[in-house]
């Protein structure tokens, strides 16, 4: 008998989540550490906090902050579905954050109640209603209570704020489950098992890992921190399926030499996300994982849950690929207009579902939310097929004299240096271009800059080779993985005082940074860094 496919309709995420508990109460939704949650406990926990919420008094459309650390995946996704089964707002964030960070989203999303793990004692909050780990943990179960409607307000995730203070933006049920339904229901990664990944709480690519393990076939297996051995050690215990990165992860991957050291022969997709996958490391893990489909996945807070998908290709190294899930690209000049193929213009995304918006912010959300489609902030071009091909971030394009420079372009050249671990581009002030090139590169060895020069003179234009370069233990990144450049422009700020440096760029007691200007490039020579080695 077969089943017949209803049209597809908006769902909550409360409803999404009971279906599949009703379903399948005993499938292993998250397993982190020595902890499993199956969905039938999910729904029973989801349940008790949502009926504790109600008797303590958040009603529908109250904001409610979860303030969570990276071993607290099980007691999160439970908080989670229970603040959105009673009709609240979600507001996900991580310890990991600072807390004055943490004090602005709580004040800035008028957040009234707060839940949190076991790791936020330190943070203050300015709510009428606190639960702790045992407030929550000891909610007696409960019956469900009426839940909210497609187009209510879900969770308001606030970004990474590498240029400036971090935004909240609102997404509704509608948006969260798009594209899944329940007759007959939506499966994805069906060829696993379970997915690893080691993404922060707090973050969009934590979400989509959270979303996975509600609606996906394979169970979440999650991991409180990434170590290059560690995540290939789990690999091979657990033989996972579906291993989702950033891409500084897939650099320590392969820089480390784990994936030789382990049995890695179960994967049969890798996915990156957050940012793009130089071609030459989406290279490295095909060749280090051939029986693996290496993917590329293209979005952002404001744009999710629509994104790109691009199969890792010779033929298309660094290609971000088409848009899935019923979405659509288009790249545009100033004037709004689509840019021909191979045009270089502004990138816009359209999701086929709800559209997100800012929080309390009318004038940003009408530059980047216009009509269903979504700003990305980023350079970029099309292809004669469609394909997209990124140029650079908006505010990272180095405007150097009268030529533009692509950090992601410089960036992706310096990867292909065999001592080159990880690269991060950006412009200096120049007294004569205005803005030159510069990087910060984790290296096997020390490198001079006449050196790396010589290196990139057949893969770049002289105006795109960098003019200073600086030498660091690790690259600093914010909770989503995305490099802050800001910090290490400052490693080139001959004013600063040594310790905020070695701050800024995560440098080791031990560990020497070296700088060169671009006098001395041009002659070929090595300029004395700028402050003391360390």
């Amino acid at each position: 008998m077969s089943t017949r496919r209803l049209p597809p309709v908006a769902l909550t995420v409360p409803r999404l989540l009971a279906a599949r508990a009703d379903a399948e109460p005993a499938h292993i939704a998250v397993h982190q550490g020595g902890g499993t949650l199956d969905l039938g406990t999910w729904q029973a926990r989801t349940q008790a906090v949502a009926a504790g919420l109600r008797a303590a008094g958040v009603r529908t459309g109250d904001r409610v902050g979860l303030l969570y650390g990276a071993r607290d995946w099980i007691a999160y996704v439970c908080s989670y579905t229970g603040v959105l089964a009673a009709g609240a707002v979600a507001v996900p964030m991580s310890t990991r954050a600072a807390p004055d960070e943490v004090a602005y989203m709580l004040e800035h999303s008028g957040a009234t109640a707060l839940l949190h793990g076991q790791d936020a004692g330190r943070f203050a909050a300015r709510v009428r209603l606190r639960w702790g780990p045992g407030d929550v943990e000891g909610l007696p179960a409960a019956a469900p209570v009426d839940g909210p409607r497609p187009g209510d307000p879900a969770q308001i995730l606030y970004t990474s704020g590498t240029t400036g203070r971090p935004k909240g933006v609102v997404a509704a049920h509608a948006n969260l489950t798009h594209g899944a339904r329940l007759n007959p229901p939506l499966r994805t990664l069906a060829h696993s098992r379970q997915f690893l990944h080691a993404f922060p709480i707090g973050t969009n690519a934590g979400q989509t890992m959270l979303f996975n393990a509600l609606t996906a076939q394979a169970g979440m297996l999650v991991t409180a921190r990434f170590g290059p051995e560690h995540f290939a050690r789990l690999i091979e215990q657990q033989a996972v399926g579906s291993v989702f990165v950033v891409p500084a992860m897939a650099i320590e991957l392969l820089a480390s030499g784990a994936l030789d050291r382990h049995d890695t022969s179960s994967v049969v997709l890798f996915g990156s996300t957050a940012a793009a996958l130089p071609p030459t490391v989406a290279a490295g893990l095909a060749a280090a994982l051939p029986a693996a489909t290496i993917v590329n996945y293209y979005t952002s807070t404001e744009a999710a849950p629509t994104q790109t998908s691009m199969i890792f290709s010779p033929e298309r190294p660094a290609a971000l690929g088409l848009a899935v899930a019923g979405g659509a690209l288009r790249v545009c000049d100033e004037a709004g207009l689509a840019c021909p193929a191979g045009v270089t213009g502004e990138v816009w995304m359209r999701s086929a579902g709800a559209p997100r918006s800012y929080l309390d912010d009318d004038s940003a959300t009408s530059q980047v939310f216009r009509a269903g489609w979504t700003r990305m902030g980023d350079i970029g071009y099309l292809d004669a097929d469609g394909y997209l091909f990124l140029v650079d971030r908006e505010s990272d394009v180095i405007k150097s004299g009268a030529d533009k420079v692509s950090t992601i372009a410089v960036e992706a050249a310096l990867h292909e240096h065999p001592e080159i671990v990880e690269a991060s581009v950006f412009g200096l002030p120049d007294p004569v271009l205005g803005l030159a090139p510069a990087a910060a590169l984790v290296t096997t060895r020390e490198l001079r800059l006449a050196e790396v020069r010589r290196f990139l003179a057949t893969r770049l234009a002289g105006h795109e080779q960098p003019s200073r370069i600086v030498r660091v233990d690790e690259l600093p990144r914010n909770a989503g993985g995305k490099v802050v450049k800001s910090r290490l422009r400052a490693l080139f700020d001959p004013a600063r005082e040594p310790a905020a440096a070695s701050a800024a760029s995560r440098t080791s007691a031990t560990s020497s940074a070296s700088a060169t200007s671009s006098a001395s490039a041009a002659s070929g020579e090595e300029a004395a860094s700028p402050w003391p080695k360390q």
